[in-house]
C-alpha cells in the first residue's frame, strides 16, 4: 500500500483558479510511421546523442492509448489537459483526426483542451531548409496553426502558441545538447527572433479564428550571482538576460534588451510589433533559479548539460538544498521571487499568469518527494498571490513518464508511472503524488 504524506491543506486559491497537467506530443504520443519525421527523429538516430540510446517511436503509445490517458485526466480531477499539437502529425495524412478524436474525448470528460502549437519537434524538411534560423519557417508556422485553429476552434478556448523558445535557442542551437544539435553560440540568436515572430504571427492568426484565450509558455527562474563581486555580478546579468528577458522583453515590452535588437535578423522594428501582440494571458514554466558567476576557464556540466567554457557566465551549484534526480536544485521560493520580480518589471505590461509547467523527476511510485516539491511550490505560489500577482492556473508537469529528450526514459516526470519494459503494455500506475493531488483538487473545491 501506499502511504499518504501528512501534510497540511494548501491554502485556497481564488474562485475560478485553473489546475491542469501538461505533456507534449514527441515525447508520449508514439505513433511516429503515422507521421512526417520531426528533427527529434534524426537528432535520435545518431549515434550517442540520447543517454539511454531510446527513441521516441514508440514512448507511452499515447495516440493508441489516449482513451486510457483521458479516464486518468478524469480520475484525477484535473479542470485542463495542455497538450501539444504535432507539427510533423498534421503535415501527414489524416493527421488532424487524431486531435480531433483527442479534443472531442477530453471534452467529454468534463476537461479542457488546452493545445501548445510548437513544443520543440520542427519538421524536419523544414530543417532541412534552414529551420528556425530562416524567416520563412515563421511563415510555414502560421499556415500551420490556421490550419489547426480551423478544424479545432470550435472546442477548444484556449491556446498556447510556442513552448519554452530559450531553451530551442539555447540547446538546441547554440549547444547542441538537444535537437537538431546545431553548436552556433551566439550565431543562434536568429533562431530566438524567428520563435518570437511566430508566435507573434500565430496570435494574428487564431485572433483572426476567432480565438479570445491566447498565451505563450516560456521558461523563466531567478538568476541569483555567485557573489556581490562586480565579475560575478555582471555574469549574472547577463545570464538574465539571455535567459528571462530576450525572450520577456520583446512580447510584454515591445523591445529587445539593450545591444540584442541590432543582432537579430530582418526588420527588427517591424517584427517587434508583431511579436508583442496583445496576450490573453503569459505562461510561465518554473523549476529553479540558477546561481551564475564569471567564467572559469572549464568546461562543466550541469543538469545534463555541458556548458562550454567560451560562455562569459559559469552556472554554479545551489549549496543547502535539496536537488531532485536530475541534480536541480528544489527552490520553491523562488517561485515567489520570479512571480513578484515580473510584476515589479512589467508593471500593467504583464498580462494574468498561468503557470503552465511546474514538477520534478524522482523515481519510484511512493513518490513523497514529488509530492513535497509540488506542496512547496504551490505554497510559494499562493504567496506570489497574496503578494498581489494576478495568477490565474497551475499546471503540473507531467501527467505521464516520458521520453525525456536527450535523458531518454531515464527521467520520471509524471504522475503516473509508464512500465516502458514492456512496450506491448507500457501499464500505467498512477504513483502517489497522483492520489496527493486529487485530494488537493478535492479541497480546493
Amino acid at each position: 500500500m501506499i502511504r499518504r504524506m501528512a501534510i497540511n491543506p494548501i491554502p485556497q486559491f481564488p474562485d475560478g483558479f485553473l489546475w491542469g497537467v501538461s505533456t507534449s506530443a514527441h515525447q508520449i504520443e508514439g505513433a511516429a510511421d503515422a507521421r512526417e519525421p520531426s528533427v527529434w527523429d534524426a537528432f535520435t538516430a545518431e549515434p550517442g546523442r540520447i543517454k539511454d540510446g531510446s527513441t521516441a517511436a514508440v514512448a507511452c503509445d499515447h495516440y493508441h492509448r489516449y482513451g486510457e490517458d483521458v479516464a486518468l485526466l478524469a480520475g484525477l480531477g484535473v479542470d485542463a489537459y495542455r497538450f501539444s499539437v504535432s507539427w510533423p502529425r498534421v503535415l501527414s495524412k489524416g493527421g488532424l483526426d487524431f486531435y480531433d478524436r483527442l479534443v472531442d474525448e477530453v471534452c467529454a470528460a468534463g476537461v479542457r483542451p488546452v493545445p501548445t502549437l510548437f513544443h520543440w519537434d520542427l519538421p524536419l524538411a523544414f530543417q532541412e531548409a534552414g529551420g528556425w534560423l530562416e524567416r520563412d519557417t515563421a511563415s510555414r508556422f502560421t499556415e500551420y496553426v490556421s490550419v489547426v485553429a480551423d478544424r479545432l476552434g470550435d472546442r477548444v478556448k484556449k491556446w498556447i502558441t510556442v513552448n519554452e523558445p530559450a531553451e530551442h535557442t539555447l540547446l538546441g542551437h547554440a549547444l547542441g545538447t538537444h535537437a537538431p544539435g546545431r553548436q552556433l553560440m551566439f550565431d543562434a540568436l536568429p533562431a530566438a527572433h524567428h520563435q518570437l515572430l511566430a508566435h507573434g504571427l500565430a496570435v494574428q492568426a487564431l485572433r483572426a479564428a476567432g480565438a479570445r484565450d491566447i498565451g505563450i509558455a516560456n521558461s523563466h527562474g531567478p538568476t541569483w550571482p555567485a557573489s556581490q563581486e562586480p565579475a560575478d555580478l555582471e555574469a549574472a546579468a547577463f545570464y538574465d538576460v539571455l535567459l528571462n528577458r530576450l525572450f520577456a522583453d520583446p512580447l510584454l515590452l515591445g523591445e529587445y534588451p539593450a545591444g540584442l535588437g541590432e543582432l537579430m535578423p530582418g526588420d527588427v522594428a517591424s517584427d517587434l510589433k508583431v511579436i508583442a501582440e496583445p496576450l490573453d494571458f503569459y505562461g510561465i514554466n518554473y523549476y529553479a533559479p540558477t546561481r551564475v558567476g564569471a567564467p572559469q576557464g572549464t568546461e562543466i556540466e550541469f543538469g545534463g548539460v555541458r556548458i562550454p567554457a567560451e560562455l562569459p557566465f559559469t552556472v554554479r551549484q545551489i549549496e543547502n538544498v535539496p536537488v531532485t534526480d536530475f541534480g536541480w536544485p528544489v527552490v520553491p521560493e523562488g517561485l515567489t521571487e520570479l512571480l513578484t520580480g515580473f510584476r515589479e518589471r512589467y508593471g500593467d505590461r504583464l498580462p494574468p499568469v498561468v503557470i503552465t509547467e511546474n514538477g520534478c523527476s524522482y523515481p519510484g511510485i511512493d513518490d513523497q518527494d514529488r509530492i513535497a516539491y509540488l506542496d512547496g511550490h504551490l505554497r510559494a505560489l499562493h504567496r506570489a498571490v497574496e503578494a498581489g500577482v494576478d495568477v490565474r492556473g497551475y499546471f503540473v508537469w507531467s501527467l505521464l513518464d516520458n521520453f525525456e529528450w536527450a535523458e531518454g526514459y531515464e527521467r520520471r516526470f509524471g504522475l503516473v508511472h509508464v512500465d516502458f519494459s514492456d512496450p506491448g503494455v507500457l501499464k500505467r500506475t498512477p504513483k502517489a503524488s497522483y492520489a496527493w493531488l486529487r485530494e488537493v483538487l478535492r479541497d480546493q473545491r
